[in-house]
């Protein structure tokens, strides 16, 4: 999925982020310290500009230059610390004075030359150390860079060379590849510039060095420079890194194995040649130890990893399983660290892929912390658990599983943020209904007439929502399933009668005989129209009407093939049987007038304010075609307010695709309606008849007999 391949790279820039250079400098820089003032500003400049001056006059191997040098990168090197400041001390021509520190002074005497530099790697350091600070702000990579910087910090990463190590050594090796770190962060052509001046291989070389700071530095640069740059993965992998790193891996020390699997994540990112290198040198298990790491960092980093080892490879993805990366990664999901659960739900997802792994990862309980987390508000986080359902789905012997743990509920009821998660959800409950025929079906035919009473309804609930049509009545009416939904309606919990009430929305609208006001259904009595012509025309009229004082031309043959109530009027004991002028009191002239026409030519307009007064009229002419039309219009005037007194008015005139409307709109209102005064009575009392309309709808549909 789209969305789910640009969170992998998203992740994996965050991965590039720049070193913290110390505990100090990370500490200083979580609270942003207030704008400088203009005094302060000047005042900052002119301590840079004298710390500036001392380095320009102190490139010499004279010891109190080089001791004065030492004060002055490292006075910078303080200041640097402050982010409101770093602005000033490139303005005042920092730079290029930091960078010529780099390189040792030039010795022009002869006896000089056989005795140590004084205070040889310390002014150095702590250019290098100073140059890091400064390049932690992006607006000044390149102009280091353009000083000549890169090629000094290189030839510091090979100061060990001589075989002489300190401490001294150790510490300015570490602040060379952690300057080069923050230059070459998100600067695609510094990346690239590095290896141009052969930075490379030194911190290859160095993730062997004795001291465990400068590992994690030279780690920290390389996984830096392999993101987003194939020609330095390439050359890392070339210089035999991998070796070195997959032993990181297994470190006792916390940030070593967070460095080299961060490293190693980004060789692999969008490179599968080196995916397979890695693999074939070793990596799988130790990553997979790394899921159980106290460090959350490396659980993270490893997590997502295996979600890239996983993205193609099939066999890959049953190994990972086979090793024990399951248990661990549920275990994630439930930390309260976002981006654990994020990353374990994005292995999850991979795994999920493969059929193998499907049951295994439900089997293991990795369902009811993933729905869980659809709740989640983190988008990226969602998406992924999202997707992992999506793949836990596909396996039929997990479908009762997600019924069990109310899956199908949460994926229907869950609030998602963006769209593409959405999708996938619909995609998932799709998929889950695809599933539900053969013995899966069977499978929850039985749970739903043995488990205890809330799994039966979880059951029929998930049944209204999945199944097929063909399948509705041989559930809900041959097996009971209606009745446990119509006993959550009458239910005492609010949300319990809500999902009962959606469930029967979503069951009635399966149905195709379901939708009363689709169109208004013909008259069921066959009938003669003599046309609009013959309205109220005493052309061969046999019969007259008195309404309202006004006479009415009618024909006995046209009312005769109209109702029984003309039929027996005319035909039967009625003193209007043979009357030439027959009275019609209580009725006004427009609502006959209506109801004869309607007669005379099987259709009429009616609106909706003597839609009321013709239903009244076409059920005591026991006219059902007009009636059933009148019940047509009054349905969509059905609101909240109203559809209590609508209901009794389907109940006075028996009016039944009325009354089968006003259920309707109950169900689909319901959780509006629950929350209105006096409706909960209402509900209560329709139930017999909610019953009835669902027996009637699912008797009458051509579904097959499901048989056990």
């Amino acid at each position: 999925m789209e969305l789910h391949k640009r969170h992998v790279h998203s992740l994996s820039e965050r991965k590039g982020q720049k070193r913290k250079l110390d505990d100090q400098v990370h500490a200083n820089r979580q609270i942003s310290p207030p704008p400088l003032t203009a005094y302060e500003r000047a005042a900052i400049l002119s301590q840079v500009s004298d710390q500036v001056r001392v380095l320009d006059s102190t490139f010499t191997s004279n010891e109190a230059d080089r001791a004065a040098a030492k004060r002055a990168t490292h006075a910078l090197a303080d200041l640097a610390k402050n982010e409101e400041v770093v602005n000033v001390i490139v303005e005042g021509s920092a730079i290029p004075a930091l960078v010529r520190h780099l390189q040792a002074p030039p010795i022009g005497d002869d006896d000089l030359m056989l005795k140590p530099l004084p205070f040889e790697h310390e002014v150095e350091k702590g250019s290098a150390f100073a140059l890091g600070l400064l390049a932690v702000k992006p607006d000044h990579q390149q102009l280091i860079v353009d000083c000549g910087a890169l090629t000094h910090l290189v030839d510091l990463l090979k100061r060990h060379k001589n075989g002489l190590t300190s401490r001294a050594i150790n510490s300015l090796i570490r602040r060379a590849a952690d300057a080069i770190t923050n230059l070459a962060h998100e600067n695609s052509s510094i990346k690239t510039r590095v290896r141009m001046e052969g930075g490379i291989p030194p911190l290859v070389n160095l993730l062997e060095f004795a001291d465990p700071k400068v590992q994690r530095a030279a780690a920290g640069a390389l996984r830096t420079l392999a993101f987003k740059n194939d020609e330095n993965k390439n050359q890392i992998v070339e210089c035999n890194a991998l070796p070195t790193l997959i032993l990181m891996l297994r470190s006792e020390d916390i940030a070593i194995h967070y460095e080299a699997v961060a490293v190693i994540g980004n060789l692999v990112h969008s490179s599968p040649n080196i995916k397979k290198e890695v693999l074939l040198a070793g990596a799988l298990q130790p990553v997979i130890g790394l899921l159980s790491s106290c460090c959350s960092e490396s659980q993270r980093e490893a997590a997502l990893l295996l979600g890239q080892f996983a993205a193609t490879d099939s066999d890959c993805k049953v190994h990972i399983v086979q090793r024990g990366a399951v248990q661990p990664l549920i275990e994630m999901l439930q930390s309260p660290d976002v981006q654990l659960q994020e990353m374990s739900a994005f292995a999850l997802g991979r795994l999920a892929q493969d059929t193998h792994n499907q049951a295994g990862i439900a089997h293991n309980g990795g369902l009811v912390p993933l729905l869980k987390l659809l709740d989640s508000k983190n988008g990226s986080l969602q998406h992924n658990v999202a997707f992992a359902l999506y793949g836990l789905a596909d396996n039929e012997d997990n479908v009762s599983d997600f019924i069990r743990v109310d899956g199908v509920q949460r994926l229907q009821e869950g609030e998602f943020i963006v769209q593409a998660t959405k999708d996938c959800v619909a995609k998932t409950l799709k998929r889950l209904e695809e599933k539900i025929h053969g013995r899966v079906l069977k499978h929850l035919l039985y749970l739903m007439r043995v488990s205890e009473k809330g799994l039966q309804r979880r059951v029929a609930l998930a049944f209204a929502h999945l199944c097929s049509a063909d399948d509705q009545r041989g559930i809900f009416i041959e097996h009971h399933g209606l009745e446990l939904l119509i006993g959550l309606l009458g239910s005492s919990g609010s949300k319990q009668q809500l999902d009962g009430a959606v469930a029967l929305c979503k069951l009635a609208n399966k149905a195709s005989t379901l939708s009363p006001v689709d169109a208004a259904p013909p008259s069921p009595t066959p009938q003669v129209y003599l046309g609009e012509k013959f309205v109220n025309n005493p052309t061969l009229s046999d019969v007259t009407f008195l309404v309202e004082g006004k006479r009415f031309y009618a024909h006995r043959i046209c009312l005769l093939a109209s109702s029984d109530a003309f039929r027996a009027m005319f035909d039967g004991g009625y003193r209007e049987k043979d009357a030439k002028d027959i009275e019609i009191p209580n009725i006004r002239w427009e609502i006959f007038e209506l109801m004869m026409r309607f007669i005379y030519t099987g259709s009429i307009e009616i609106s909706l304010d003597i839609a009321q007064d013709l239903l009244r009229v076409a059920d005591q002419y026991l006219l059902e075609g007009l009636k059933r039309l009148c019940e047509y219009t009054i349905a969509k005037d059905i609101s909240l307010e109203n559809v209590s007194s609508m209901y009794e008015l389907s109940e006075a005139f028996n009016a039944i695709s009325l009354r089968h409307s006003c259920i309707l709109f109950i169900l689909e209102q319901f959780d509006k309606l629950i929350a209105m005064p006096g409706h909960s009575l209402l509900i209560q009392y329709i139930i017999p008849e909610i019953r009835n309309y669902f027996i009637q709808v699912l008797t009458k549909t051509n579904s097959r007999k499901i048989r056990l």
